[in-house]
């Protein structure tokens, strides 16, 4: 007799890789920030492993998983900003909301339509990079004016080049090995003879709310 039912079983896999490559990635990033990096810019591994989890494995996949790692970044380097009042504050669940937020758009983005194919998936990767880093600096420069701490912050131009286009590039280069890890290391297993679609809806998107 089999220790765990077909469904069990799939949950537990599904609990036991996810938690497995959050520690890692996240302890890589942490760890060795400078490996991955380009022009002063780091690859978003965790970011990246969000995104591709939301668009491969569906919503609540995307969701819980990125609400998680946000918390993990939270508690190893949450970002700091100047108040209002001149103080320096570390903030809390920015990191949280922001991998949250990936989660979703990789599993909303054009995935029905695109029936979760790997190629598109890089898209889905450069559209929530794209995201992130515009609505990042409209809201740095946004609370920098307020707190009259502007003049420290780059103009669109400088941003475009030395930040936004060096972390496109990164992000996307370390979306190639995630999409094969996620394949075929994965959550989720693609080895049946079932369509795609089909394992994403009975092993992908209702599992989370079963655990």
């Amino acid at each position: 007799m089999r220790v765990f039912a077909g469904d069990t079983k799939a949950r537990v896999r599904k609990v036991i890789v996810y938690a497995i490559y959050i520690i890692l990635l996240s302890s890589f990033q942490v760890s060795f920030p400078d490996t991955f990096s380009f022009a002063g810019q780091t690859a978003d591994l965790v970011f990246v492993f969000v995104v591709l989890s939301g668009y491969f494995n569906g919503f609540w996949d995307g969701a819980a998983v990125g609400f998680i790692c946000g918390l993990v970044r939270d508690a190893f380097s949450p970002p700091a900003v100047v108040g209002l009042d001149g103080d320096v504050r570390v903030t809390a669940f920015i990191g949280a909301f922001t991998l949250f937020a990936a989660g979703i758009i990789g599993a909303s983005f054009f995935t029905e339509r695109m029936h979760r194919n790997i190629p598109f998936s890089i898209v889905a990767v450069i559209f929530a990079t794209t995201c992130y880093k515009f609505a990042g600096y409209i809201i740095v420069y946004g609370w920098s004016t307020l707190a009259g701490t502007g003049s420290g912050i780059y103009d669109p131009l400088t941003a475009l080049v030395y930040s936004y286009l060096p972390q496109l590039l990164l992000n996307t280069a370390a979306s190639i090995p995630m999409i094969v890890l996620l394949r075929f290391l994965g959550p989720v297993s693609f080895k049946g003879k079932a369509k795609k679609d089909e394992i994403i809806d009975n092993k992908g998107e209702g599992t989370w709310l079963g655990i």
